[in-house]
């Protein structure tokens, strides 16, 4: 009579049954966690997608180009409150869809938005420059140089101004802050050895009545332009009349270069003179753009954060070797610092307000 044996678990010798299930539970337990964790991650992305997409459309219907700040408000106010309860609120599953909807009829208004010439412009922006080129000599309208009073109390002047490429022996490099901190304004100055420095600012393009806000300048609110002017008039409303701390920085770039990236900014003040763009502040903003310039002429380098916080780009030229770094970075910055030299050279005409601004610089060859 056959009888059937019942079977017994083979097993590597020194291995215990109850390793093995103990193994298994662990196995099984890292799943799980790495599963919650995805799932986790996946909901926080969710969130932080919903909240950014709320946020956006939310500030582009308030930002947008309804003429009135009454129903704009309110068309914001009425987004917002219904997108919060379709996302979070409401048990109804269609709802999300219809919220997604009605972000996407506000990209398409978005698109819609164009920038513009013909607006009631401050007179610091009025008048768009633009550059003729032949061979050598540079002809340049629109060249700002206003005689301030104060802030706003000035005597508007514009002029015409020759410049040739063969007499550009250098550039140096402005950075002006509201208040200290990682965000500034930045602006070039192309130096001659025949004539005063020429000076190129990227700023927004105000209306009458409004200033720069940081926050509607990434809503299309504000088109671009490039102020060129002499140091007088740029330098001089900053660092006197306006109180902004304003530091100066000559940059080790050659002729060679700053000839090039010369050429680059006069394309761009006659394309913006013939088609109209909207100043961004994370893409179409001052440092972004002189750094973006500097690539077409040239530079060799990587994108570094403080090209984003501005206020910090200083540093960058520094670490980077772009600036005299005979000096400890704080000794150079400190005697960079000209604001002192300008209000003493507040009423002096060009040439003399570009070299009394610059005699607490360090001694370097030009």
């Amino acid at each position: 009579m056959y009888i059937r044996r019942p079977l017994v678990e083979r097993r590597r010798p020194g291995m215990h049954p109850t390793i093995k299930t103990r193994g298994i539970k662990q196995l099984s337990s890292v799943r799980e966690f790495l599963s919650t964790c995805c799932r986790w991650l996946i909901t926080g992305i969710g969130l932080v997608v919903r909240i950014v997409v709320v946020a956006w459309t939310t500030l582009a219907i308030y930002f947008s180009n309804l003429p009135w700040p009454q129903l704009r408000l309110g068309l914001a106010v009425a987004f917002a409150a219904f997108a919060i309860w379709a996302f979070w609120l409401s048990r109804r599953q269609r709802m999300p869809t219809v919220a997604y909807a009605l972000v996407l009829g506000v990209v398409a208004w978005w698109f819609t938005i164009a920038p513009s010439h013909d607006r009631n412009w401050r007179p610091e922006v009025a008048v768009m420059p633009r550059a003729f080129i032949d061979g050598d000599r540079v002809r340049i309208t629109g060249v700002r140089n206003f005689d301030y009073h104060s802030r706003n109390d000035f005597t508007v002047h514009r002029e015409e101004r020759e410049v040739y490429l063969s007499h550009l022996t250098g550039l140096d490099f402005y950075v002006s802050y509201w208040s200290e901190g990682p965000v500034a304004h930045t602006f070039v100055s192309f130096l001659f050895d025949n004539a005063s420095p020429l000076s190129i600012s990227i700023e927004t393009r105000p209306e009458v009545g409004r200033g720069f806000e940081p926050i509607a300048s990434m809503f299309k609110q504000f088109e671009l332009i490039y102020v060129v002017g002499e140091e007088r008039d740029l330098v001089g409303v900053r660092a006197i009349h306006r109180g902004e701390t304003v530091y100066l920085y000559h940059l080790n770039t050659s002729p060679e270069d700053a000839r090039r990236l010369l050429m680059v900014y006069l394309a761009r003040i006659n394309d913006l003179a013939d088609r109209p763009e909207f100043y961004n502040l994370l893409t179409n903003s001052c440092t972004i753009n002189i750094i973006r310039y500097a690539n077409a002429a040239g530079r060799k380098g990587r994108f570094d954060i403080r090209h984003l916080f501005n206020g910090l780009i200083d540093s960058y030229l520094y670490h980077s070797g772009r600036v005299d770094t005979t000096l400890p970075f704080d000794e150079l910055r400190r005697r960079s610092l000209i604001n002192a030299e300008a209000e003493a050279a507040d009423s002096a005409p060009e040439p003399d307000f570009s070299r009394r601004i610059r005699v607490s610089l360090p001694t370097i060859a030009r």
